[in-house]
């Protein structure tokens, strides 16, 4: 599944560190320093467009001097707050706080942006160093009892401010971001504290390493011909391409998505299948020196110890206090009641699946999970005449992009202009202008859309700046995409599987909801949003990927021109709900282990013996020894979604509901429901709680109904 990480730390939010994904705040212009510090770029204005961040002149030795300096002004910012003599009050203590450490963020934007999409050795050395410095950092400021006292003061007159709904939400906020990290503990406790939060640092970026190391590590050569039996074209070019860069003969296959996925629905080679299967399912699960079993321990027993410090049974019911679910049992009671509906169907899939196989020369008695995919292709094809090698020719990436910026005029007016000015970390790296319908500058887009050595896999969204108002000015965001989509080769251009085609609408989803925030606290802005919310405005945009309106924009034949036809349009259409239910119970069945591993008193089991529980109700294929996902499993252990990965199906909800609305009245033409959508869900961010804002929108509660008739689950 789709990767969001989100990046966005303020001051206030560093306590978060080692809990939540990164965030970081906007990079706001730092004040001159003395003439020997304006070598740093960090420590000066920047004089890029729109004061961009300066790639091109940031290097890694400018990161710890800037970042020094960033917490000790962060520091200054928060000794200004606590011995201000004046009467506590909502902007002399809770603005001030939510303002202060811009430095600090400017820094950490710049330097976990990349520790994700360009990282190096050396960079990751940075990053750890750094690390337990911002957890500490963080906690100075959360454990801080006078700083606290101020907060709680202003809290407690909350009924007598007449505060507008955004500015009570951050004042509430920031009165639980104290509460719910430690405010009220013992000092022992919060030396405690401290420590379980630094560690949770570093073994959260040991365990992102370790997994990206693992997938740059393994590579797979094969030199006869004979044994590509079954891949089209475009796989083997692309994997002649990538031999021939790491100056080998033959062909060679790696773990990133554009080479791994291809061989596994194509290769009727069924014994190099299972072993290209058994590295990716296996990262992590070695025994070596990138083996992430002790750590999924610690990480697991860390999170427990501290949320029974702060009060909570489990890390679950710490994390899901504030999420829209609002509880571990209502998550738990989601997720076993989906499988109920989805497991039925699974089961019927998969046997259609295994007779088909069958008849197609199959010979085992079970379908193992390396031919899963292969299989799958096939028959989608024979049901529906229809795989990706026939619709990439109509999903050019640049016409794929052209697609989804038009998608994003129609409904909410936005245009985007390339710039080639800009600086970027990577030369293929895209910037755009963004621009309001009345011409009004929005934002800063960057696109990065292919697999390198130093990215790591999967699709996320980021900000290198948030959005605010401050001083009476909208400083406007700086958003980015990354994504892992097929290269180009000698002789086509960038064709994007249909899969690619919606993880870009998907990312772009997130990136909207950046670049058209309008909030006045950057805390609260975009993105900033409960787990099991940010994943609606993503989750929307990918259903446009099976409109024919919006596919006739864009799915354009790179040779000839030709506009998708509308027989495969039909057909894509047809193929939406294939193997439904086993989409969904893997789904679920990821839902369920971080439950499982977060939900509860660590057992002490085994990971093995914790997925093969889940795996009793949510996994239908044979079990295989000598593999495990948990160890790679990174949205919950080296990302935000601990005990939030149930959120994509919650979202689920959500987005066909939504989407539902859309096309009531009119598709893209909806103004009614595009101008709903984007003031009361994509600018309002975090400003007020999830199910106010999406009843704005659509006028009531969301009703599961639409998922369930979507995924063919229901009629």
């Amino acid at each position: 599944m789709l990767i969001h990480q989100r990046i966005k730390q303020t001051s206030a939010l560093l306590a978060l560190f080692a809990t939540t994904a990164l965030a970081q705040s906007p990079a706001t212009p730092a004040s001159p320093q003395q003439p020997k510090m304006n070598q740093n770029p960090f420590l000066s204005s920047y004089t890029t467009p729109h004061q961009t961040a300066p790639f091109d002149k940031i290097k890694n030795a400018d990161y710890l001097p800037a970042l020094k300096d960033g917490l000790a002004q962060g520091r200054k910012d928060v000794d200004a707050i606590v011995s201000n003599t004046a009467k506590p009050t909502f902007d002399n203590t809770i603005v001030a706080l939510e303002r202060s450490g811009d430095l600090l963020g400017k820094v950490t934007s710049v330097l976990f942006n990349l520790n994700s999409s360009e990282t190096t050795p050396e960079l990751q050395k940075i990053v750890k160093e750094v690390s337990p410095m911002l957890s500490e950092y963080g906690n100075d400021i959360t454990l801080n009892a006078k700083l606290f006292a101020r907060v709680k003061t202003v809290y407690d007159q909350r009924a007598s401010l007449k505060l507008d709904p955004e500015s009570a939400m951050l004042l509430e906020k920031s009165y639980k971001r104290f509460a719910r990290n430690g405010a009220n503990l013992d000092e022992k406790s919060k030396e405690r504290l401290r420590a379980i939060d630094k560690e949770l640092s570093q073994l959260s970026l040991q365990f992102g390493e370790n997994v990206l190391n693992e997938t740059n590590e393994y590579t797979m050569v094969v030199t006869d011909e004979k044994e590509l039996a079954g891949l089209p074209d475009f796989a083997r070019e692309a994997a002649k391409a990538t031999a021939k860069q790491k100056g080998k003969e033959g062909w060679m296959f790696t773990l990133q998505a554009p080479s791994y996925g291809p061989f596994m629905q194509y290769a009727d080679n069924r014994e190099l299948r299972r072993k290209l299967f058994m590295a990716f399912n296996g990262r992590g699960f070695h025994g070596d020196k990138n083996d992430n079993s002790a750590t999924i321990n610690k990480i697991v027993n860390l999170r427990y110890e501290r949320s029974n410090l702060l009060g909570y049974k489990t890390h679950a019911d710490f994390v899901l206090e504030e999420s829209m679910a609002g509880s571990k049992n209502k998550v738990q009671s989601f997720l076993d009641e989906l499988v109920t509906y989805a497991r039925p169907a699974a089961e019927r899939q998969l046997a259609e699946l295994t007779t088909y196989a069958k008849a197609h020369g199959f010979t085992d008695e079970k379908l193992q999970s390396w031919d899963n995919s292969y299989y799958a292709e096939k028959l989608k094809k024979e049901k529906y005449d229809l795989d990706d090698e026939t619709l990439k020719p109509y999903f050019k990436l640049e016409n794929v992009l052209t697609g989804v910026f038009t998608v994003a005029n129609k409904l909410y007016g936005v245009t985007f202009t390339e710039r080639t000015d800009i600086p970027v970390y990577n030369s293929e790296v895209k910037t755009f202008d963004v621009f309001d319908k009345d011409g009004k500058f929005l934002a800063v887009f960057y696109g990065d859309y292919f697999p390198r050595a130093g990215k790591r896999s999967g699709a996320w969204m980021n900000d290198i700046q948030g959005q605010k108002i401050e001083n009476g000015q909208n400083i406007r965001p700086h958003i980015v995409n990354v994504c892992n989509f097929t290269r180009p080769t000698d002789t086509k251009p960038s064709l994007l599987t249909f899969y690619e085609v919606t993880t870009l609408f998907h990312e772009f989803g997130h990136g909207l909801h950046g670049m058209l925030a309008n909030g006045k606290y950057e805390s609260l802005s975009g993105t900033s949003v409960p787990r099991d919310f940010v994943e609606l405005p993503s989750q929307v945009m990918e259903n446009w990927c099976y409109d024919p309106e919006a596919l006739k924009l864009f799915a354009k034949h790179y040779q000839t021109g030709e506009v998708i036809p509308n027989e495969l349009i039909e057909k894509i259409r047809a193929s939406q709900n294939f193997l439904a239910g086993m989409a969904n119970l893997r789904q679920l069945r990821l839902g369920l282990v971080d439950m499982y591993y977060h939900g509860q008193k660590p057992t002490g089991e085994s990971i093995t013996q914790v997925e093969s529980r889940v795996d009793s109700v949510a996994n239908l294929f044979p079990h295989v020894d000598g593999i495990a996902f948990s160890p790679a499993f990174s949205h919950i252990f080296a990302g935000g979604y601990s005990a939030g990965y149930y959120s994509y199906k919650w979202s689920e909800v959500l987005d066909a509901d939504a989407f539902e609305f859309f096309k009531e009245k009119g598709g893209l033409e909806n103004k009614a429901a595009a101008d709903s959508f984007r003031k009361n869900v994509l600018e309002k961010g975090g400003s007020e709680k999830p199910m106010e804002l999406y009843k704005k929108f659509r006028g009531r509660e969301p009703s599961p109904k639409a998922m369930l008739r979507r995924s063919g689950l229901i009629l």
